[in-house]
């Protein structure tokens, strides 16, 4: 995920109004102050590098003043704005609204790092009782009518077409947050609006904290007997943790993706990959006071109400019309593409893993647990490939310094770590770098990273910025982040991970270089079309297979050996491997996601929903959604991706068409010109035009879904 959301219109409002990823000051305007906080939070970053987050002071008793004052403040700015005697303009208005509100900003980075990095149960409960005066302040400022009649006469003036192509474009972004979060409504229809969003935001904000508290709550702790099939690896990461809380001599397979995932590729204790996919599949649903079901239905009834407010059939139809897709019939109709394939290579799979079941005599029918496990005896027969020997090869260390590689490469960027303790950090394990230009040496920003699982931080991987690029009021750097929960390897060893972990680890960097090599003027162009955002980060994970990479940062991390030749082609070889399994437990997820925000919800009872039309849609009883509903955080915990999770297939099919481009080019994938291209077309522009447009300029076209069909290994239908 690119951003962490607070609430629903925090996303509309916090991003595109105040530009909450770009702390900087501004420099001589009447609507921001510069004031002197006494807390830590509010004050502006000091420091080096143009000022950095004071990591070191923050102290949750400060959270909660921090954000009452710093919504006094932006919402009394606001007010000037739209109490302002002067005609509207795009100066007085559009620009005021961008500067305004930083102090605010500086909380909530403070407030990100509670909630996705530090968590506890103080901060918790804290959200809890934020959240609904988080809406409350949303409300204030896209209900200012007074301020939504400045923005429209901007939108429908004259100035409006002598104005850049980025102002016209923010103009429009501006507009549309207010006219499509209830801008419009008047009296009763009006205050319903809120106080669903208020609703909404508690909701949302106790369903993370129950899959959080799963995620804490579910842990296998394994003695020496049962330890039978894992990688020495991983049994030591699996002691670390244990010891960690509090049961030394044992071996914790935590409630996490990277404690799973790898559990079910090797354990041979069939029981106990049962139960700790049960663990970590039925987050958030064990019928406890944990139990996010009826959190669901409740959410989705809100969702409907709101929209029918504002006079949309449903959800789906609000969020994707302002998205690539645009309607959800477009979505579907992608996804209807490539489900068929998809489903019928599981069925390939699972015929080839239940030969060999068979051949062992093990008597058993593959269930879910099973998939991994004998997927990867299948990959060993098809391909003698063994992921544990290429996990030998991938060093958390030596891929970061591929990654460096690469946007050298391609990016002109050059990193260098800062050691000497001048960038605060929140916790031992994150480190910083700072990123210059190659060429020039000009200071581009901080690259913050934060690798390793732990107590009290949310699963999954992240990046996120601290501070954005602009030139509004003067040229800032970029303070990015990404974040990972691998297994932390012993002490003076190798942390080592998997294949598809270092495909995330690349993609999550794709995002920090999405950032890094921004070129806009306003805070606003960093806001996201959400079927789109996550094109650059997925097609930054090609890179990870060029020979350049391979041959010069995957080594053996006892010998120091570079990765055999053979094993590379093994690994090319197997590219379409499991690709059966992959795509259809992702778009299990997309396609019930739109399901949830196109139907009456007064017809979904959520345990009973998914089942029966995953059933309609032919499922396979083998695999189930990637993330099933009660734990299905992108849609349920925030709106970022509610009715949108297809995105990341949208953004597949430009990630292929982008990469077949590279691959016909005459430099490969470090083709120069066609990387020029990339950066001054994808990456630097951000949302400061169509996306739809920038990828026509890098292409020459728009993307062809055949070539996701020919990267999957999938049947690609011939036109007529």
């Amino acid at each position: 995920m690119i951003k962490s959301t607070i609430t629903a219109l925090s996303v509309a409002v916090v991003i595109g109004l105040s530009g909450c990823n770009n702390t900087s000051e501004p420099q001589g305007t009447d609507t921001v102050k510069k004031a002197n906080y006494s807390n830590v939070l509010l004050q502006e970053f000091s420091g080096p590098f143009q000022g950095v987050p004071q990591f070191d002071k923050m102290n949750l008793v400060d959270l909660k003043p921090a954000l009452e004052m710093g919504m006094a403040e932006h919402l009394a700015d606001v007010d000037k704005i739209a109490s302002n005697p002067a005609s509207p303009t795009f100066d007085n208005t559009i620009a005021e609204l961008e500067r305004a509100g930083k102090s605010l900003d500086r909380v909530f980075t403070y407030y990100g790092i509670w909630r996705n990095n530090k968590s506890s149960a103080e901060a918790r409960e804290l959200q809890k009782e934020i959240a609904p005066k988080l809406s409350e302040y949303d409300s204030k400022i896209i209900q200012n009518s007074k301020l939504f009649n400045r923005v429209k006469t901007v939108f429908n003036s004259d100035e409006y077409k002598a104005l850049t192509p980025e102002q016209q474009r923010i103009t429009w972004l501006t507009y549309n947050n207010f006219a499509r979060n209830g801008a419009t409504l008047q009296g009763n229809a009006k205050l319903r609006y809120a106080e669903i969003n208020q609703q909404l935001a508690s909701l949302q904000t106790k369903f993370s904290s129950n899959v959080l508290a799963d995620e804490e709550s579910y842990v296998v702790y394994l003695n020496a007997s049962q330890l039978s099939g894992l990688p020495e690896s991983f049994v030591v990461g699996a002691a670390a943790a244990a010891a960690e809380r509090g049961k030394v001599g044992q071996y914790a397979i935590t409630n996490s993706r990277s404690s799973m995932d790898p559990f079910l590729t090797y354990s041979t204790e069939r029981s106990l990959r049962e139960q700790v996919w049960k663990n970590y599949y039925n987050r958030g649903g064990n019928g406890d006071q944990y139990d996010n079901n009826g959190i669901i239905k409740e959410i989705l009834t809100l969702r409907h109400e709101r929209v029918q407010l504002l006079g949309y059939e449903n959800y789906a139809q609000w969020r994707l019309e302002d998205r690539m897709a645009k309607t959800p019939e477009n979505a579907k109709a992608l996804m209807d593409q490539v489900w068929p394939a998809a489903v019928a290579r599981v069925k390939e799979e699972v015929a080839d893993m239940q030969a060999i079941a068979d051949k062992e005599e093990v008597k058993i029918t593959i269930e879910p647990w099973d998939y991994r496990f004998y997927s990867e005896k299948v990959r060993k027969d098809k391909y003698a490939l063994d992921s544990n020997e290429v996990k030998q090869y991938l060093q958390l260390d030596k891929l970061r310094e591929a990654m460096f590689y690469v946007a050298g490469r391609l990016f002109n960027f050059e990193f260098s770590e800062v050691v000497d303790g001048s960038v605060p950090v929140y916790h031992d394990d994150v480190r910083v770098w700072e990123v210059k230009d190659k060429a020039s040496g000009k200071h581009v920003g901080l690259w913050y990273l934060d690798p390793f699982a732990r107590k009290g931080k949310r699963s999954g991987a992240w990046a996120n910025t601290f501070r954005s690029y602009t030139t509004m009021d003067g040229e800032t750097n970029v303070l990015s982040t990404n974040n990972s929960n691998f297994v932390k390897g012993p002490e003076g060893k190798a942390t080592l991970i998997s294949w598809s972990d270092a495909q995330t680890y690349f993609h999550e960097f794709g995002h920090a270089l999405h950032f890094l090599s921004a070129d806009v003027v306003y805070p606003q162009s960093h806001s996201g079309v959400r079927d789109y955002t996550e094109f650059q980060s997925q097609l930054l994970e090609r890179w990870l297979t060029t020979d350049e990479v391979i041959n010069q940062f995957l080594v053996h991390h006892e010998t120091g050996k570079p990765i055999p030749k053979e094993l590379v082609a093994k690994i090319k070889k197997s590219a379409t491997f499991n690709q059966g399994f992959s795509t259809t437990e992702y778009m299990g997820s997309a396609i019930m996601d739109l399901l949830y925000h196109s139907t009456d919800p007064t017809k979904i009872d959520p345990a009973k929903f998914e089942k029966e039309q995953l059933t309609k849609l032919g499922m396979p009883a083998e695999l189930v959604m990637r993330h099933r509903s009660t734990q299905f955080g992108h849609i349920f915990s925030s709106e970022g991706y509610a009715a949108a999770y297809y995105g990341y297939l949208w953004a597949e099919v430009l990630t292929s068409d982008a990469a077949e481009a590279f691959a016909d080019a005459p430099g490969g994938f470090y083709d120069e010109a066609l990387a020029n291209k990339l950066v001054k077309h994808l990456f630097s522009v951000r949302n400061a035009m169509d996306p739809a447009q920038a990828y026509r300029l890098f292409r020459g076209r728009d993307a062809d879904v055949s070539a996701l069909m020919r990267d999957r290994g999938f049947p690609v239908k011939q036109s007529d």
